[in-house]
């Protein structure tokens, strides 16, 4: 009896250990986009008061959660009844993303007083339906993010056995979504934490220098973060589609991949742009 139900210990442990490796090999092949997602959310995580950063950061972190709970699933099924679906989805998914990346980049340069007004009110927490908006629009982009993560996951593990196929996926997914969150919740309290150590620093030394730093360091990491979550949202969905588009794959041998991945979103993201555009203009033809 207790010889049985060691052994049911040792197979637990062996099933661990093997979910642990595996979940480290997916870990390592997604990093690339986990950088872009920590990017992307950081981006687009701020922007608010500061008593509205960690409800915001939760409440798109429990969106995270839930678009992985319903992606792991999703995506397994589709791998055994219908594997050519994925490409479809992770097609789609890219030119929303390359459509997010170069609507940005056009309002930046063709509607700057809008973005202004826009950051003001969202600042001044007067509307809240611009931060159920921006929750709504973090959410979705982590939705296509997050299918990308869980694909290239499941790449690595599909000679594994269907339990090992589902805890590797559950074990990134959760890693994820912690990992990145986490860290775009510590890149949000930066000033805080600056002013915490001013405070409790009560003449010039090195925790009145951090703080100060800390402080000062936010707004700029921000704008960082604003630019290369953009240009994340344009590598990852050209990204896609020179994989997963056989002739994108073999256009322009020549080009560096990072380049062509950036061409690739911009030219899909302004396609979505234009179509979106036209299809608005059709609308209030037909209203009149």
């Amino acid at each position: 009896m207790a010889s049985g139900f060691f052994a049911i210990l040792d197979d637990i442990a062996a099933l661990m250990d093997d979910v642990a490796i595996n979940a480290k090999l997916a870990t390592k092949k997604t990093a690339g986009i986990l950088g872009d997602d920590l990017a992307v959310n950081a981006e687009k995580s701020t922007g608010f008061v500061s008593s509205r950063e960690l409800p915001v950061l939760w409440a798109i972190t429990k969106g995270s959660l839930l678009n992985k709970l319903i992606i792991v699933p999703i995506t397994l099924l589709l791998q055994f009844f219908l594997p050519q679906a994925i490409i479809v989805v992770l097609i789609l998914g890219g030119f929303y993303l390359a459509y997010e990346g170069v609507e940005k980049i056009v309002e930046y340069f063709f509607h700057p007083a809008k973005s202004s007004e826009n950051e003001s009110i969202a600042h001044s927490n007067q509307d809240s339906e611009l931060e159920k908006a921006k929750i709504k629009s973090a959410i979705t982009t982590d939705f296509i993010l997050s299918v990308e993560i869980v694909i290239i996951a499941l790449s690595t593990v599909l000679d594994k056995s269907l339990t090992i196929q589902i805890l590797t996926l559950s074990a990134v997914s959760i890693l994820a979504t912690v990992g990145v969150y986490g860290l775009v919740a510590l890149i949000v309290r930066m000033d805080d934490f600056g002013y915490s150590l001013i405070r409790r620093s009560k003449e010039k030394g090195p925790l009145n220098t951090l703080g100060e730093i800390l402080v000062k360091a936010l707004p700029v990491v921000i704008k960082v973060f604003a630019v290369v979550g953009t240009i994340a949202l344009l590598l990852v969905s050209g990204g896609i589609f020179q994989h997963n588009i056989d002739y994108l794959h073999h256009l322009l041998p020549q080009w560096p991949s990072m380049l062509k991945e950036l061409t690739f979103g911009i030219v899909g993201g302004i396609l979505v742009l234009a179509l979106t555009a036209i299809v608005k203009w059709i609308t209030k033809f037909l209203k009149k």
